[in-house]
Parts: C-alpha cells; sequence; structure tokens
C-alpha cells in the first residue's frame, strides 16, 4: 500500500485554499498558541486570536468531509496572574461559523515540567478540542480500547445479586451501571482524558508533541489510506505518525527550515519503513 504525504510551504491561510472541498478525513493541529513562540512564529496578542484564526478556520470547515473531524490542540496562558479567555472565546466564535463542539479531551501530561508560583500549581494538562461538520461523523472506538485493568480481577470474581441489575443514579438521572456487564472483558473504552509524556526528545522545535498524541486520534477517527490535514505543521509530528500508519497526509509549515526538517525526517521515516 503506497500513501501520499505532501509538505507545502507557506501561510495555510493561503495554502489551504489549494486543497478540495470536503478532502479531508481528519485535521489534527496545534497552532501557535497567542503571545507564545514569538522567536519563530511571530505572536498572536490574545485579543486579536480569534480573528486571526476564524479565516483559518473558515477554509478548514470547507475542506473536512462531512464525516470528518477537526481535532485542535490549544491551551489558553496566564495573563497577569489571570487565565486568558481566548480559547473559550475561540470556540464559541467556531459554532458561529458552523461548527459542532462534540467534545473536550484532556492531555494529561505525565512528566510536566516542575515549578513554582505565588498563586497557582503547575500546569500538567492540555485541552483537544473535537469540532465537526454534522453530530454523525466517522469514529473507530474499539481502536483505542485499554486494558480493563487489575482491579476487575476481584470485583467481578464474586457478584452480588444487585451488581447483576442496574444500579440507577440516586439523584434520577437515569444514568447507572451494571457491574456483571464487564465480566470477562480484556478491554474497555477510555475515557477523554489521555495520559501521556511529552517529548523528550531534541526535535529541534519549540513545541513539539508526542508521536502517541496524534498516533491515537488517527487510530479514533480515520482508517487506513484516509488523508489527515496539519495546516501547522511544525515539527512533522502528525505527518510522520500518518506515514507510519498507512495514512495519506497534507501539513503547511511557513518557516522554510522546519519545511525542510520535515522533509528529512519523512524521508527518513520511509527508508525505515520500506
Amino acid at each position: 500500500m503506497e500513501v501520499k504525504t505532501e509538505v507545502l510551504l507557506g501561510d495555510c491561510k493561503e495554502i489551504l485554499k489549494q486543497i478540495s472541498d470536503s478532502s479531508i478525513d481528519l485535521i489534527f493541529t496545534s497552532p501557535p498558541y497567542a503571545d507564545q513562540r514569538k522567536n519563530t512564529y511571530g505572536g498572536i496578542h490574545p485579543d486579536d486570536y480569534v480573528e486571526w484564526f476564524l479565516p483559518i478556520t473558515h477554509e478548514l470547515l470547507r475542506v473536512l468531509k462531512p464525516t470528518g473531524t477537526f481535532v485542535l490542540n490549544i491551551k489558553e496562558k496566564v495573563v497577569e496572574g489571570e487565565r486568558s479567555t481566548y480559547v473559550l472565546e475561540l470556540i464559541l466564535a467556531l459554532r458561529k461559523q458552523g461548527w459542532f463542539w462534540t467534545e473536550e479531551f484532556v492531555w494529561h501530561k505525565k512528566n510536566c515540567y516542575p515549578g513554582k508560583w505565588s498563586n497557582r500549581f503547575r500546569d500538567s494538562w492540555e485541552r483537544l478540542l473535537q469540532f465537526n461538520k454534522n453530530k454523525k461523523f466517522n469514529m473507530y472506538q474499539d481502536e483505542v480500547k485499554v486494558p480493563i485493568g487489575d482491579w476487575a480481577k476481584g470485583r467481578l470474581k464474586n457478584l452480588s445479586e444487585t451488581d447483576k441489575i442496574r444500579d440507577n443514579a440516586k439523584n434520577g438521572s437515569g444514568f447507572g451501571k451494571n457491574i456483571s456487564n464487564w465480566v470477562g472483558k480484556e478491554t474497555v473504552y477510555p475515557t477523554n482524558v489521555i495520559h501521556l509524556a511529552t517529548e523528550c526528545q531534541n526535535k529541534n522545535h519549540p513545541a513539539a508533541f508526542p508521536e502517541s498524541l496524534p498516533e491515537w486520534f488517527i487510530k479514533l477517527f480515520t482508517k487506513e489510506e484516509d488523508t489527515v490535514l496539519d495546516p501547522f505543521a511544525g515539527s512533522g509530528t502528525t505527518l510522520v505518525v500518518s506515514q507510519k500508519m498507512k495514512r495519506n497526509s497534507i501539513g503547511i509549515e511557513i518557516l522554510p527550515d522546519y519545511h525542510d526538517m520535515i522533509l528529512k525526517d519523512l524521508k527518513t521515516t520511509e527508508q525505515l519503513l520500506f
């Protein structure tokens, strides 16, 4: 099976216009956060972030298939001791633009950097916002199942009669659980909290995320030969992972040095695979 990987150099606001309507199965990206990466990407002020980003998401909405998914890795920063609200403002603006805000995943960084602040603890998580065009979309949940865990060995060995029926919530919500449904299962569906270590290897990029992060979402929302798009390719992690997983991919990077680095890494990966 031969997959196609494209790395396009330029501003994604313009390059995206070259991509066909409804041709992308998954958009997975992490844009420059507000007021960060000034030495590389210039930085966008929080007050200007939504206005800057909406023309890009307008094009992303166009190129995404009706059954596709857009996953946005983003996190607001602290400004003068207070959390910025630009991410919340962006979510509201995207909904007005026509996006359906389906889910919010949390990436728990298991090895976050130590630190000390007078009014808060160290930050060990980031958002991954899931947007779709419609309520129905392609999702392959079985691909991301996790081991049920050792707790089940003792808990499910001797079930009471209460365990074998639906134990409805006491607040009348209608939610409940039937413990016996887990008997004999080796794997279960995960939660929306993803526990992964940050990227520790030197990838010559200030904001590289681990390969396991895009890998999880590529498994969940695509199958082999589908097409993945990263409009802020950065270190090229999404493209490398897509190549390894036999997905077609398109990456856009505005800085020539990173563009060349991605091409080099993709060539190395291709040699290792084939």
